[in-house]
């Protein structure tokens, strides 16, 4: 399982990157939030750009947004694993997922933890990955919601070879409770809180 670190929490986003990048860490998760499909305002594209200079870590960007291609269109990370919108959006998803495809990102779909699963049936074998919100979007060092691990094995069914990434109320206990079901853990305040970086994310990994 690889670990997705969120910098969300961070109150020095660079500082948290360059740390980032001396670790055993897989991805950096940047969750951007437009103020209209959640409640908060974070990690407008300028700010991602910059930050896309410093790291070494893949960008794995989280898009919480009404309006996804506004971002899309303005993103100049070279240094970009994958690019997920939200399920619930009302926008055409298929032409923002052949949109990120193009781009040569990975596409993914995330879905709200009371989102019927049924709903991402249409794009499933379009997609690379899915993020299962194990808590409420918005905001970051929310309480796990357990149910969100039933939902894993659900998505797995619909498609045994999908990349499953679950995002939200991720420690070192709760991650022993996804150990074998999912690809990505994204973990946020739980390292970038932690007074070693190295040492926090070999333990959730180990």
């Amino acid at each position: 399982m690889k670990i997705a670190t969120s910098i969300l929490s961070a109150n020095d986003r660079k500082k948290c990157i360059d740390e980032l990048n001396k670790t055993s860490n897989d991805l950096i998760h940047i969750d951007v939030m437009d103020n209209k499909f959640v409640p908060n305002y974070q990690m407008p594209i300028n700010e991602v750009n910059e930050l896309g200079i410093y790291t070494k870590k893949p960008f794995d960007i989280h898009l919480m947004m009404e309006d996804p291609m506004t971002f899309i269109d303005k993103l100049d990370v070279k240094n970009t694993n994958s690019i997920t919108i939200h399920l619930e959006i009302n926008k055409d998803l298929n032409k923002i997922i052949d949109t990120i495809k193009t781009r040569g990102y990975l596409a993914g779909i995330a879905i709200k933890p009371n989102t019927d699963l049924k709903l991402i049936e249409p794009y499933i074998n379009k997609i690379d990955k899915v993020i299962i919100m194990s808590v409420e979007p918005g905001f970051g060092g929310q309480k796990f919601i357990e149910n969100s691990i039933n939902r894993v094995k659900e998505i797995r069914k619909k498609r045994n070879d999908i990349i499953i990434e679950i995002d939200g109320g991720i420690n070192n206990k709760t991650i022993k409770k996804i150990d074998n079901l999912v690809d990505i853990a994204v973990v946020g305040s739980y390292i970038v809180n932690s007074n070693n970086y190295e040492e926090t994310i070999n333990l959730l990994k180990n």
